[in-house]
């Protein structure tokens, strides 16, 4: 059963761009963090000369890859909020009805983060300040809002 945003999808507060930016830089850590621990377990870590590093390759980084977007778009998909969404109070919902986006939704959003990703997230960036309703391209694909929650 999905869980909704109260008030009429009309009402939703859609002004947290800077939540948003701040929910980004979380996702990055907690994807970077799980980086370091498979890096750590089933590649190459290491730290030598002042300098540390770490690395996977073949099987692991193809399985680092896969969880990494099946993080967007399960936690996106089932929850509306992916970790740095949920720390800084915001949410995914359908634009039509303010219901938790869904799989194919939340999958949408996070193929586009192919193209919103360029240059540090700039695509995103202009996109969320140029939309009326402050979506990037792949809220506007997937017909999603990002919300306070």
């Amino acid at each position: 059963m999905a869980q909704g945003v109260s008030g009429a999808p009309a009402a939703l507060e859609v002004h947290v761009t800077g939540r948003r930016v701040l929910a980004t830089i979380v996702d990055g850590i907690v994807l970077s963090v799980a980086f370091w621990v498979m890096a750590a377990l089933f590649g190459g870590a290491s730290a030598g000369g002042g300098q540390m590093g770490a690395s996977l390759s073949g099987l692991a980084a193809l399985v680092f890859f896969i969880l990494s977007v099946a993080y967007f778009i399960v936690l996106e998909g089932y929850l509306g909020q992916t970790v740095g969404k949920m720390l800084l109070g915001i949410k995914v919902v359908r634009e039509d009805n303010g219901e938790v986006p869904g799989l194919k939704a939340a999958t949408i959003r996070t193929v586009m983060r192919l193209i919103d990703g360029l240059l540090a997230y700039l695509v995103a960036f202009i996109a969320v300040l140029a939309s009326q309703k402050n979506q990037r391209l792949g809220d506007m694909l997937a017909k999603t809002l990002v919300v306070r929650k």
